[in-house]
């Protein structure tokens, strides 16, 4: 598999890649054994550590992820199989001691040692015989803005100390250990809340740590607000207070000082020394010649540098020694930096305000210095940090993940009651509950020099951190082996096409944009998009109930990462992988009486009654799990493997039945339920490779092929979560047809059909394809009148699955009638104007603001990621069946009326 850089932005370091191989081609046995061989553009072996992380049907694998150093790979490589690999030298290679009590990692250069006994992330990380940080453990507090007998009579802050409960050597090999730690925040009286999973990752002779930081919300929302989250480690510090610098990125280049500038009034300090200072240097004054001026303001020079060294030690005494600096990104368009001596009663000043930085700071003395960075630093906001103690021997420093220089964070609802019609809130009581969310951070740690980075050097760091290089096949080579099912490459050979690539484009662009725009930024909101546009306020409707967060509605995740897929584009796959990370944790809960369900879309991410497997199924997720390998989501994917559990307790539409009349405890629809159930059975069949998920999957398709018509029957079934079985009860559906293949149920089963090896499976999904597309006469024929009073709304959402059908049984009709809805569903207008935009003046707090013309009542995100969604998968399947011209679209299209696409 040949690959290449995607961002090709110099970031170096080890980087964790995914490989996809056929069906057959690599053994599990070769794998286990470690026979991939890696090489880069010249030919040259790279050292690479690997594991399997899927397989297919036959047990060959599917899927593997490796380890590199990015810097040694350069912008091309190829991992390939070998039958002799050349195997790591054991002086390049980690070497892991644990002896139950003690973990110590030796690792080239640097030396990383745990404690069990002690309850914290580590004792010490030691780089080229230096002690960089020592003693890391998690810190929190929580705020009671009630805590009063009477509510605002007082707020309390309560602080909290992590405690390491279980440590795991997750992955232990030549190039990079990894190591994951659970536990929980306790305060001095024994409370204990926020349970945490950290990941550290310790690279072969690599001068950094690096963390991703994970973190379940479990507290009382009226009493527990967010008022600092993150991490805390000492670092030695040693020399003169004047030989101590801390220096921070700004929105431009960097901000330095000194703990104690020479740049004095009287007596005056030599000018070089001060500029020497100031630019990184470590700085002598006795080994220095002098300045005095005279009675009338001549500058003299003089070789006394005893004299100098006494001027020096005479004015350290009688000047402020900055102790401590507090930096804050509390907005997403500000930034602040603070310091103050280390008396406590004293002020902080400030140093400076700025707008947006990408978070990199330091800390350092004689003995040498310490890089911080925050991966999405300003995006995640309230970031931040604060070192303490830099003028004493040993310097405290805190990563802050939610910083507490910002206000707390409420988690409690925005409303008292549901608004189920006015504000389409799912019912009419209020489901929000906040107890189970997450929240996932990185973070590094690195070994500065002494006595602290130049400005290359830290942003070098900052940018590694925030933009880790990803390596990647090209899409060609992903569409090829059918990656994640269906989907198209662009083509622009007819004027249809370069239509259809143009709408494209401009939805992503579109996105894109507003997403800086609006500020979708925070730590629970980045990476979610809003749900339906407002353009009398010429602003989302985040204020309207179900309206407002779009929580992975209609698929927007499978949108943009096919988008990913068949471009490569790096733009592309930061939003989509933003949006995975968001949805994966802040939408779906992680314990309680709710694990492995999401919520529904609101003003608040968990404000919806409907607590549903469509937010939290695997598939939003696929796609960057097994490009980058990142081990967070082998946690979520193991949640979810039996999350039909929960439906005991929340059925889908226990709302809309009586139970006294069921056989089975629960039920689910056909799609959007029991397909993200198979999406979660797929995704862990393919991981571990276990008849138990392909059993699962196997028993509704048994159950579903059984029923008179199959996937048509429904969409409403009974469901029993104990055995996975299905039940036929009518042929109806509680909120439409259309529900069963919005949600990403046909992207399911598509993909599905690979890894389930049953002939009539195929069939069925085609058939349900066909049956959307039909003339209502023939589906009542071939029903025998079961589906008389059946409407198949919004067929364009059906156009992937009815293009499936099309190529499955040769249909040209079908595939007709497909790109009729379609295409329809966008070009309404001799115009064609799709997803052009309108430039506004002076409206929705902006001078310039391109919108959308947003008529159609549901033409919002639903409609941008299902149109767009379809149109590339419509185009793999029966891309010669359309249109060539906009003019015969625009006659295949005629006669169709405004209200088409609510009915088919």
């Amino acid at each position: 598999m040949k690959l290449h850089a995607m961002r090709r932005n110099g970031s170096g370091g080890y980087v964790t890649f995914g490989s996809m191989w056929r069906r057959g081609e690599c053994a599990a046995e070769a794998a286990n054994r470690n026979q991939f061989a890696l090489v880069d553009a010249q030919g040259r072996h790279v050292d690479v550590q690997s594991r399997i992380t899927a397989y297919w049907p036959d047990g060959s694998v599917k899927w593997a992820a490796h380890t590199a150093d990015a810097a040694k790979l350069g912008d091309r490589a190829e991992i390939t199989l070998a039958d002799h690999p050349s195997p790591i030298d054991d002086d390049h290679s980690q070497h892991v001691t644990d002896d139950g009590t003690t973990i110590t990692i030796a690792s080239g250069r640097s030396t990383v040692t745990i404690d069990r006994s002690t309850h914290r992330i580590f004792e010490s990380f030691v780089v080229d015989g230096r002690t960089v940080a020592a003693n890391g453990t998690e810190v929190l507090e929580l705020e009671d803005p009630n805590a009063g007998e009477h509510e605002g009579d007082l707020v309390r802050r309560t602080a909290f100390t992590g405690r390491v409960d279980e440590i795991e050597l997750e992955s232990e090999g030549p190039l990079a250990t990894v190591i994951k730690y659970t536990g929980i925040h306790v305060a001095d009286d024994g409370t204990e809340r926020l349970p945490f999973i950290i990941r550290m990752t310790v690279g072969f002779d690599a001068d950094r740590l690096d963390f991703q930081h994970t973190f379940i919300y479990d507290g009382d929302e009226n009493h527990d607000f967010l008022k600092g989250l993150g991490v805390r480690f000492e670092s030695p510090m040693t020399g003169k207070p004047y030989n101590r610098h801390v220096r921070f990125e700004g929105d431009h280049g960097t901000i330095h000082e000194c703990l104690a500038q020479l740049l004095t009034w009287k007596p005056v300090i030599p000018s070089h020394l001060y500029e020497d200072q100031q630019a990184g240097r470590l700085i002598h004054p006795s080994d220095e010649a002098g300045e005095t001026i005279d009675a009338s303001g001549v500058l003299n020079q003089t070789a006394n540098s005893d004299s100098d060294n006494e001027k020096v030690e005479t004015v350290l005494k009688d000047m402020p020694w900055w102790d401590e600096y507090h930096m804050v990104q509390n907005a997403p368009s500000h930034f602040a930096i603070t310091k103050k001596t280390a008396d406590e009663q004293v002020c902080r000043i400030t140093t400076l305000h700025g707008n947006r930085t990408r978070g990199g700071a330091s800390f350092g003395s004689e003995a040498g210095s310490v890089m911080v960075a925050v991966k999405d630093f300003w995006q995640k906001y309230p970031t931040g940090y604060t070192f303490t103690g830099l003028t004493t021997d040993v310097a405290t420093a805190t990563v802050w993940l939610w910083s507490p220089d910002a206000a707390a964070m409420d988690f409690r609802h925005y409303a008292q009651d549901g608004y189920q019609w006015a504000y389409y809130e799912g019912y009419d009581y209020k489901g929000a509950d906040p107890v189970g969310i997450a929240c996932t951070n990185e973070f590094s740690i690195a070994a500065g020099p002494v006595p602290i980075p130049d400005d290359e050097t830290l942003l070098a760091f900052s940018k590694a951190v925030d933009k880790p290089e990803q390596y990647l096949a090209d899409p060609e080579y992903y569409h090829e082996l059918g990656a994640f099912g269906r989907w198209s490459l662009p083509e622009r050979g007819t004027e249809m096409e370069n239509w259809i690539e143009d709408q494209l484009e401009r939805a992503i662009a579109f996105y894109e944009k507003e997403i800086d725009l609006r500020n979708w930024y925070g730590m629970f909101d980045y990476g979610d998009i809003m749900h339906s546009y407002d353009s009398a306020r010429h602003q989302w409707r985040y204020d309207m109930g179900g309206f407002a967060w779009d929580n992975a509605e209609l698929v927007p995740t499978y949108w943009m990462w096919y988008a990913f897929l068949r471009t490569g584009r790096e733009d592309i796959f930061d939003m989509a992988s933003k949006l995975c990370r968001h949805v994966s944790e802040v939408d779906v809960y992680h314990l309680g009486r709710y694990k492995g369900l999401g919520s529904r879309h609101n003003v608040r991410h968990w404000g919806c009654p409907c607590k549903e497997a469509r937010i939290s199924m695997a598939g939003h997720h696929r796609v960057y799990y097994f490009l980058t390998g990142d081990r967070r989501f082998e946690d979520l994917f193991d949640e979810l493997g039996d999350v039909e559990q929960t439906f005991f307790e929340k059925d889908p539409l226990g709302d809309w039945y009586d139970k006294d009349s069921m056989v089975y405890p629960a039920h689910a629809r056909s799609g959007p339920d029991w397909s993200s159930l198979c999406s979660d059975w797929m995704t862990q069949l393919e991981r571990t490779n276990s008849p138990k998920f392909l059993n699962k999957i196997q028993t509704g398709i048994d159950d579903i092929k059984a029923m008179d018509l199959q996937l048509n029957s429904g969409v409403d079934m009974e469901f029993d979560p104990a055995t996975c079985h299905l039940r036929f009860i009518n042929n109806e559906s509680t909120g439409g047809v259309h529900l069963a293949i919005c949600q990403g149920a046909p992207e399911v089963w598509i993909e599905m059909k690979d890894l389930v090896d049953d002939p009539d499976w195929p069939k069925m999904v085609a058939d349900f394809g066909r049956f959307y597309f039909l003339p209502h006469e023939q589906v009542v024929e071939e029903s025998h009148g079961a589906l008389k009073d059946r409407a198949y709304p919004f067929p364009f959402f059906a156009s992937a699955i009815g293009a499936y059908a099309a190529e499955y049984y040769g249909d040209k009709a079908i595939a007709r009638k497909v790109w009729k809805y379609l295409i329809h569903a966008l070009m309404d207008s001799a115009d064609h104007t799709g997803f052009d935009t309108v430039t506004l003046h002076n409206v929705g707090n902006q001078a310039e603001l391109e919108e959308v013309p947003w008529e159609n009542p549901w033409f919002k995100t639903n409609f941008v990621a299902q149109w767009c969604l379809n149109a590339i998968v419509t185009l793999d399947f029966i891309r010669d069946d359309a249109p060539k011209t906009l003019a015969e679209a625009d006659e295949l299209t005629a006669g169709l009326g405004a209200d088409t696409q609510r009915k088919s």
